[in-house]
């Protein structure tokens, strides 16, 4: 392929990468999304592929069979509740390609018969080392996260005695080890700043997320999106390619955004996630707080929840992370349409941080061909829980906890949640009493109007529809 015809794929694939982010910005238009990205990553492959700078196919072509193979079996077997940790364990290979391409651009570009000199070899070494810092930090920070999303690693922050002390002291020893790489005479000088680097900026990524609560991990996962299309177009500046390089800048750049949104609807700063997450105080499993101590939970059953919708003239119906797991979403859309059948108002609010990543309960719903006209972000539905006659919480906790307003000494004080206690009836369906993924106890649980329906969601939502 000619220099001509690869520099136009390029730019029809920033294009449709472009039109990607715009179509993933909306429900509506999220599937068109998907294919346009889809596309201008096929057109990408095969550019570069067929471009001059690929002299053999044997190795490349098994590579990408396997690849090919092993993301196949994955995305068939994968539910939606593993979506967090596979976006994060994504996240990572991109991450751990940083890294080795940096330090395989270096050895060549020491080995090369005519060496870069001068400024233009400075240059070059700071996209090298830029780009070896981002990706180990996103490697290690992604795969604890992994394991944090994936159970294996507890979800509460490990928050070490000085830790603040410590991340600085491994940033100032980055920026030496740096000076110290663009001023080594020869490869091996060279290479013991930059592996050392390495070690600190692998141990800064798990320090980082370690550091970090449970109901932090949706603006986590975004934040590692960030890294990763930093990463990436550190690996485009190291090869010279425009398109990885606008690739990189995309992701980088919306990752960047969706996590300062996130960190507005939640009312933290960004700074105060990455010094350590919500969760730090935990609350216990059967009580919400000093002024719950003593109180009883009023149960109800399914049947008297399907009499409340029946009678009900507005419903709101608050997904979490346990319609996920339960795999819930696709009776409560029976649900939604059965009721809207008889006349009655309904409809979702969806926190921000609802489930384990941002949009989560979102792609839940719309798998569940649930309209995306009744679908609400909190802001447009928080005033209308007063005139609500029944709202129905799904196994989420945290978002509905109104500890956020009321506790000033709770570990999520001034966390907008949806006001979901202020509606006549709120009828909770949880497992048990356990408090949630932030591990904060929820006094929504004793409230006069809350209803405790106990049991798989799954099975009670069905439930509820055998007796609609």
């Amino acid at each position: 392929m000619t220099e001509g015809l690869l520099t136009a794929a390029y730019i029809v694939a920033s294009i449709l990468f472009i039109l990607s982010l715009g179509g993933l910005s909306h429900q509506e238009t999220a599937r068109r999304g998907n294919i346009y990205g889809m596309i201008g990553m096929l057109i990408a492959v095969f550019a570069t592929i067929w471009g001059s700078q690929v002299t053999s196919y044997e190795v490349l072509t098994v590579a990408m069979i396997i690849g090919a193979i092993i993301g196949t079996i994955v995305a068939l077997k994968v539910e939606m509740t593993g979506m967090p940790q596979l976006v994060a364990m994504l996240h990572s290979f991109v991450g751990l390609a940083a890294v080795l391409v940096g330090f395989a651009n270096y050895i060549h570009m020491a080995a090369a018969t005519s060496p870069l000199v001068g400024a233009e070899k400075v240059i070059h070494e700071v996209e090298i080392y830029l780009g070896v810092l981002i990706g180990a930090i996103t490697f290690t920070g992604s795969v604890i996260a992994f394991g944090k999303l994936q159970g294996i690693v507890g979800s509460r922050p490990l928050l070490l005695p000085g830790r603040h002390i410590l991340n600085l002291g491994l940033g100032i020893a980055c920026i030496w080890f740096g000076v110290e790489f663009i001023n080594a005479e020869n490869l091996a000088a060279g290479l013991i700043p930059l592996s050392i680097m390495t070690a600190i900026a692998l141990v800064f990524g798990v320090h980082m997320v370690m550091a970090i609560g449970g109901a932090d991990m949706p603006v986590v996962v975004s934040m590692l999106n960030s890294y990763s299309g930093w990463a990436a177009a550190a690996i485009g500046f190291m090869l010279g390619n425009d398109l990885l390089i606008i690739t990189g800048a995309l992701v980088g750049s919306s990752g960047a955004i969706l996590s300062y949104i996130m960190c507005r609807a939640m009312n933290r700063n960004f700074l105060s996630v990455i010094a350590g997450g919500f969760g730090t105080k935990a609350g216990t499993a059967s009580s919400g707080g000093s002024d719950d101590e003593g109180k009883e939970v009023v149960s109800t059953t399914v049947e008297e929840t399907a009499h409340l919708f029946q009678d009900a003239k507005s419903v709101i119906i608050v997904p979490g992370y346990g319609m996920a797991v339960a795999q819930a979403q696709h009776p409560v859309s029976e649900i939604t349409k059965k009721l809207r059948d008889k006349g009655i108002t309904v409809r979702f609010g969806i926190h921000p941080v609802a489930g384990r990543l941002p949009g989560h309960m979102n792609v839940l719903l719309a798998e569940a061909k649930v309209p995306y006209d009744i679908v609400l972000e909190m802001d447009e539905i928080n005033d209308d829980f007063p005139e609500t006659d029944v709202v129905l919480v799904i196994g989420a906790n945290d978002t509905v906890n109104p500890a956020a307003q009321d506790d000033p000494n709770s570990p999520i004080a001034g966390m907008p949640v949806l006001e979901v206690w202020k509606a006549k009836t709120t009828i909770v369906m949880k497992r048990s009493m356990a408090s949630g993924y932030a591990g904060v106890g929820n006094p929504l649980f004793f409230k006069e109007n809350t209803r405790m329906l106990f049991g798989d969601a799954k099975a009670s939502v069905d439930g509820i529809l055998t007796n609609l």
